[in-house]
């Protein structure tokens, strides 16, 4: 007589743990997922706020840069001139 095969039946723990595992999975990719997310939005907004920071800084330096210069020009301009003048051209007492 021929040996019946054995029937392998699931037994329900088993199956329990294999999908309890394969939920677990799951939850681990999307976790990864959502993290590689937030890290790239992160990233972005930082790098939004440190343009936006900086083009500031630089605009106001740029002002008060442009404020220094114009006020020495205005200060001294008009006395180099008048000495530049007077000194190739001679003071009017001499005429």
């Amino acid at each position: 007589m021929a040996a019946e095969p054995k029937l392998q039946i699931p037994v329900l723990t088993d199956e329990f743990n294999s999908d309890e595992e394969s939920v677990h999975r799951l939850l681990a990719s999307q976790r990864e997922a959502l993290i590689a997310e937030l890290q790239t939005q992160l990233a972005a907004n930082t790098f939004t706020l440190t343009d936006e920071i900086m083009r500031k800084a630089f605009a106001e330096m740029e002002a008060s840069i442009f404020t220094q210069i114009s006020g020495r020009l205005r200060r001294e301009l008009p006395e180099m001139v008048d000495a530049l003048l007077r000194e190739h051209l001679g003071d009017e007492t001499e005429y």
